[in-house]
């Protein structure tokens, strides 16, 4: 006499834990046919009594008992208005009772807080990560790995040993002498931290072999997140997606975008299911449009950007970092806000963002007349068919397409 439905307790409980069922207090069935009860708890007070579905339940002796019961009170309802027929009848108003979906609302929030806590404990950066979810029932994202640096895929090898570093007390003071100035760049930075170089400029920033201290101004994404965020559930149909807890300055350093470094010959083949599914989230490092090899995949193996939703007008920019790995071939994606971001606003970076910034997301970009002309080819030609994706960002220069 047990259900596995129930989740009565506040702590960990686990889903496969019964409880005790006392008696069945009431009946119902939905729209689609199925009976629901309402279940007194034994052990528990009238106040934690739930709605639980048929199949919930493991109690078929309590639910005769009480269809047992029912049927005599019908009998002798019908017996007292056969017996006074002139008694006025009342009118009786049947309703489907709302189903109690309060536990699964607190399972829910249970596993998004569980999550929480371990995507903090692997993130790295000092600023926190909370979850949040106010629209559905949708818990913690299936099939996917949480990491903080690039994971190297099969085949691939990322090296973190620079082969040079400055000999700078004050990088600012002697920047003719700074890995910038090396590297054939000006100083990107400001004193407070802030980009100030066009996007498409490369960015070098003092590594590990430096003289220079941890607290040099010329090291910003390596120190990490600063701003709290927060990824939560979307309102208009674009799943999850990320916003800021406090202002964030124009030009601040905001997040990495971290996957798995693959090749691009397995990039194509990923992209081919990304497409069925309507998005991708595949990177390309081709940074000044040069031949790369490498892709990043945030799709599996990611951090918080991989919740960043697409808007053709965003807040957010891309700039290509360098810092333990000087392979050009293998900058570091770098997100710093283009404006200032209000606290609570959702955080945006284009997809398209080709040209600008020299680098892109895979695989290249078509648009809407583009992919028109691949589904009218031949239902024998090898190009895969791609439907243009309608872009929801709301923007008042929206493409109308995301790809």
């Amino acid at each position: 006499m047990a259900t596995s439905g129930k989740d009565l307790n506040d702590g960990d409980s686990s889903d496969d834990e019964v409880f005790e069922v006392e008696d069945i207090l009431d009946y119902a069935k939905d729209n689609e046919g199925t009976d629901w009860y309402m279940v007194k708890w034994a052990g528990y007070s009238l106040a934690d009594n739930t709605w639980e579905p048929i199949d919930n339940l493991d109690c078929p002796e309590i639910i005769k008992r009480y269809h047992h019961r029912c049927y005599k009170r019908k009998r002798r309802t019908e017996f007292i208005n056969s017996t006074a027929p002139k008694m006025k009848k009342a009118k009786l108003e049947v309703s489907i009772v709302p189903v109690d979906l309060s536990y699964q609302v607190k399972k829910v929030k249970r596993q998004l807080k569980d999550w929480q806590k371990k995507i903090n404990e692997l993130s790295g950066d000092g600023a926190p990560i909370s979850v949040e979810n106010n629209v559905d029932l949708e818990g913690p994202p299936k099939n996917f790995i949480f990491i903080n640096d690039y994971k190297p895929g099969p085949g691939i090898f990322i090296p973190k040993d620079p082969i040079v570093g400055c000999e700078c007390k004050n990088c600012f003071a002697a920047e003719d002498g700074c890995c910038t100035h090396n590297s054939g760049t000006a100083m990107a930075y400001t004193l407070k931290g802030k980009i100030k170089v066009k996007p498409g400029t490369p960015v070098y920033e003092c590594n590990k072999l430096c003289k220079c201290s941890a607290k040099c101004k010329n090291r910003v994404v390596q120190k990490g997140r600063k701003a709290p965020l927060s990824i939560f559930k979307t309102s208009n149909g674009c799943g999850w997606g990320v916003k800021s807890l406090k202002d964030i300055k124009k030009n601040s350093f905001v997040m990495e975008y971290v996957g798995e470094v693959i090749s691009n010959e397995e990039a194509e083949r990923r992209g081919q299911e990304y497409d069925c599914n309507g998005r991708t989230y595949l990177f390309d490092l081709d940074y000044n449009e040069s031949d790369c090899p490498y892709v990043v995949d945030a799709g599996k193996y990611g951090n918080i950007a991989h919740f960043v939703n697409h808007s053709c007008d965003p807040n957010l920019v891309v700039y290509g970092v360098w810092i333990d790995t000087l392979d050009v071939r293998l900058p570091r994606i770098a997100l710093f806000a283009c404006r200032d971001i209000k606290a609570e606003e959702e955080l945006t970076f284009d997809y398209q963002m080709t040209g600008a910034t020299g680098m892109s997301q895979a695989p290249s970009i078509e648009s809407p007349s583009e992919i028109q002309h691949r589904n009218n080819l031949s239902e024998d030609s090898a190009v895969a068919k791609l439907e243009p994706i309608p872009c929801r960002c709301g923007a008042e220069n929206c493409r109308g397409y995301l790809f």
